[in-house]
């Protein structure tokens, strides 16, 4: 969402130089508009060599992603990671560590940055929940070509080269 007009005393914001960047302020007040990311999570599930994936409804209908989601305010990380799984699978897990972190550009009005957790079922029963289609175990190396996400395929490489080349074993094994 882009902002013409200052919060605090409406007058039209300008652009000043901020170092590299361009930032909107407000020549009235001095109001600084700092347009920051939001944080999102998401949960790799592994089965052996496949992972979890979920098949979107809404936004991104019809393609395939990591079970992820968006950090609410106030809600701890690990919270909202435990949740979204929960809400798009029907499964409650156990976080590992951070497998990875990335800055999501795919959506040019909304800049995340993610975070991949490391989980393991712990109960529940895997269905599509609210806002997927359907649920679903892959190999890692039959993912399906309609991905949401490219961070998500970054991911997915990265989970193939530790496994091949360190016969990494999961911390959800």
């Amino acid at each position: 969402m882009e902002y013409h007009f200052c919060p605090q005393c409406s007058t039209r914001l300008e652009l000043k130089p901020a170092g590299r960047l361009q930032r909107k302020y407000c020549p009235l007040c001095g109001f600084v508009l700092y347009r920051n990311p939001t944080a999102g999570v998401a949960v790799i599930i592994l089965k052996g060599e496949e992972i979890l994936l979920v098949k979107r409804r809404g936004s991104y209908n019809g393609a395939w992603c990591i079970p992820c989601g968006h950090v609410e305010w106030d809600e701890d990380i690990r919270a909202c990671a435990r949740r979204e799984v929960r809400e798009e699978t029907g499964l409650q897990v156990e976080l590992g560590p951070v497998f990875d972190v990335q800055s999501n550009f795919h959506d040019p009005e909304q800049h995340t940055v993610g975070v991949w957790f490391v989980g393991r079922i712990v109960g529940g029963r895997l269905q599509a929940g609210s806002d997927a289609a359907e649920v679903r175990f892959f190999p890692l190396e039959q993912l399906p070509v309609n991905m949401a996400f490219p961070t998500d395929l970054v991911v997915c490489e990265k989970l193939k080269e530790k496994m091949a080349t360190r016969g990494w074993q999961t911390w959800s094994e």
